[in-house]
């Protein structure tokens, strides 16, 4: 086809080249053509704020479209919705009324619908239900009209599973055209022009989502020179064939989860004009912008960057969850190459969807057809914040920035509510030994549980209140933690599952839960120093075949027996000044994520563990999920709103037991450092 199509459009261009005088042509190699280009991305916080900056968001949506109607684009860098309240709110029957026939993940479609983006990248969360819940959400189901955009993606196979393999199209075509489809580039015409985007999402993509049988390049991604330069050389050729088709306009969708990898493809890559990154929650701003209160800027807006073959490549990125619509006017040459000075800061920037904006400064109005999906799905959540199953005095520290770093209560409260759920479930069960460890990773707590609030007259983010949740109408008390409140902090509600580790293994984990998207644990305290050389990469547990090649983990202590009468027979020295102990315990019991350590059920090493954890490789793991039915008579059945075996249910039965009303509250403080305490600490 775009062999085709390229003939045509030469024979066009042929055909035109005799019409006109000489001083059309010389008057059109001085125009400049003006895009207004409009983008978010990482609609996946996994709480509520989406569905309470919507309708702000859709009204500067409005606004700026009704500037420049004719030279428009709204585009997503992905993520567009997330495992969590919302996601399941979609599946209430009163869906029906706004999105045709009710299913997770489809209000969010629906509302993207109604805003008008015309593709999308694919991201990471968008693909937590596997390839085939990804594609249940964006096909027609009836009066389902599925994605009203295309997805696209360069570096995947989406043809590899049979979830997507019918979905897939070829690149290259009208946006319009191919809704609900998925492609590795497309084109869309604005004002005569076409603009060409390609597709692009993290390498790790099977580390940090259900990727099924789909096939990812480059494989064995690393963030390096090297891997950077094996993934612009994946993305190059859908980029070259757009430029064969006569596109001198592209722009490049990228799902990289960390910013400087759309900064090294910005080096890189040849042809691309703009990128619009996403996965790395990144505001760039210029100073000309109002930053919502809590926010940081990471970079201006937009950052330059010079390609491979020295032409300007513009990079820009916003925050999530609608909090800002990221607005670039730009002008393109006749060669099609971006007129950098062309962009004012008044103009182009990070635009707050918040009233003093919107409503102050604008006077825009939203999108009606958007606040009309928006307000069922918050009728629907707000039958989910009446009921309490617990009660806390503290903020619940889940905050993207701290859980993904240190030791926080809410990681320790879960952590601990799972390691007494798993213990509960496995009691008297033949052959199944307890556990005495629960791990979980940062990224796994998608919310705080709780209040930030910005003091009046207050533009500094050291006088923010964490403060607990507050009482509600629906009959949630003050401090109360809902129902809603679990679904979000939990929106995955990943299953629990056991494996066995020696004291080496348990070593190697340790040493790669503290490097990268952390941990949060029970029945472990560690001391370790983030200045030491740490664990190389791999999922393959290199306790195994020896010890571990990290070096942070100065001291590994196992809680084995929580009512001895000392110090030295309640914990199990692992690790001391960095070496493991002879007489340490020959094996533990370890309660993780299934999403970690299902790779454990694989003996021969070849599954993707979750997040990279080395899971993989262990001597005799005997794995178990807490999700099977012989565990099912074990539960506690205080709670029934959430499967048995997962980490949803587990946190709401441990709040029914220990922390179920004001007298009996959760007191931990959310700057808590008991358990995973850094040297200069600990010293």
């Amino acid at each position: 086809m775009r062999n085709l199509l390229l003939a045509v459009g030469s024979a066009a261009v042929l055909a035109l080249a005799g019409c006109g005088d000489s001083s059309d042509s010389a008057s059109d190699q001085n125009e400049t053509f003006t895009l207004q280009l409009l983008h978010l991305a990482d609609v996946d916080g996994g709480g509520t704020a989406a569905m309470f900056n919507v309708d702000d968001f859709s009204a500067l949506t409005n606004y700026f479209r009704q500037q420049m109607p004719d030279n428009t684009v709204l585009v997503s860098s992905g993520d567009n919705y997330i495992p969590g309240p919302i996601f399941q709110a979609s599946e209430d029957a009163r869906m029906n009324a706004v999105v045709g026939v009710a299913g997770e993940g489809r209000g969010e479609t629906q509302i993207q619908n109604k805003l008008g983006i015309q593709v999308s990248a694919v991201g990471n969360h968008d693909l937590d239900t596997g390839p085939a819940g990804f594609a249940g959400i964006i096909s027609p189901d009836g009066v389902y009209s599925g994605a009203a955009y295309p997805y696209i993606s360069a570096n995947v196979d989406f043809t590899a599973d049979t979830g997507t393999a019918a979905l897939v199209t070829e690149g290259g075509q009208e946006a319009s055209k191919i809704g609900g489809r998925i492609a590795p580039s497309t084109v869309i015409t604005v004002n005569g022009e076409q603009i060409g985007f390609v597709g692009a999402v993290t390498p790790t993509l099977p580390s940090i989502t259900s990727t099924g049988s789909l096939e990812v390049f480059p494989a064995d991604f690393t963030n390096n020179d090297a891997g950077l330069d094996a993934l612009a050389a994946a993305l190059q050729p859908e980029i070259d064939a757009l430029i064969d088709d006569g596109i001198n306009k592209i722009i490049l969708l990228s799902h990289m989860q960390v910013l400087n990898v759309e900064r090294g493809l910005a080096r890189l890559l040849d042809g691309v004009d703009i990128i619009v990154g996403g996965g790395s929650n990144t505001l760039l701003a210029d100073s000309n912008d109002v930053v919502r209160d809590g926010d940081t800027v990471g970079g201006d807006y937009p950052e330059i960057y010079e390609s491979i073959s020295g032409e300007p490549v513009l990079l820009v990125n916003t925050e999530a969850d609608y909090k800002y619509l990221g607005r670039l006017v730009v002008e393109f040459d006749v060669d099609g190459l971006v007129v950098v000075d062309s962009i004012d800061p008044a103009e182009s920037g990070a635009w707050a969807a918040i009233p003093a904006v919107v409503n102050d400064v604008l006077m825009a109005d939203p999108i009606a057809e958007v606040v009309e999906v928006a307000d069922v799905i918050r009728e629907i959540l707000g039958e989910l914040d009446g009921e309490a199953f617990g009660v806390t005095t503290q903020f619940l520290d889940g905050r993207r920035a701290f859980v993904r770093s240190r030791e926080t209560n809410l990681g320790n409260l879960s952590a601990d509510a799972n390691l007494w759920y798993g213990q509960k479930l496995v009691a008297g069960v033949d052959g199944v030994v307890p556990p005495v460890i629960s791990v979980k990773n940062g990224g796994g707590i998608r919310a705080p549980i709780g209040r930030i609030v910005s003091p009046a007259g207050s533009t500094s983010e050291d006088d923010l209140q964490l403060l607990p949740p507050a009482g509600n109408d629906f009959g949630k008390p003050e401090g109360g933690i809902s129902q809603l409140d679990i679904q979000t902090a939990f929106a995955f509600n990943n299953g629990l599952a056991v494996v066995t580790m020696t004291a080496a293994e348990l070593h190697d984990l340790v040493e790669e839960m503290i490097k990268g998207n952390f941990t949060h644990t029970a029945g472990l305290r560690v001391e370790f120093d983030p200045a030491r050389a740490a664990r190389s990469d791999g999922d393959v547990n290199l306790g195994g075949s020896g010890l571990t090649d990290g070096q942070r983990v100065r001291k590994l202590e196992v809680l084995v027996d929580p009512d001895a009468a000392t110090e030295s027979e309640r914990w199990d020295l692992v690790v001391e000044n960095g070496v493991l102990q002879e007489d340490a315990g020959p094996t533990f019991r370890v309660l993780a994520l299934d999403f970690l350590a299902r790779c454990a059920a694989t003996t021969d090493g070849t599954a993707n563990c979750g997040s990279g954890w080395p899971f993989n490789g262990l001597q005799s793991p005997e794995y178990v999920e807490m999700t099977e039915e012989r565990f099912a008579a074990n539960d506690p059945g205080f709670t029934d709103f959430s499967i048995t075996g997962g980490e949803q249910d587990a946190f709401a039965e441990y709040l029914q037991v220990f922390h179920p009303d004001t007298a009996n509250a959760y007191g931990v403080p959310f700057d808590v450092n008991e358990r995973l305490i850094p040297v200069s600490v600990a010293q």
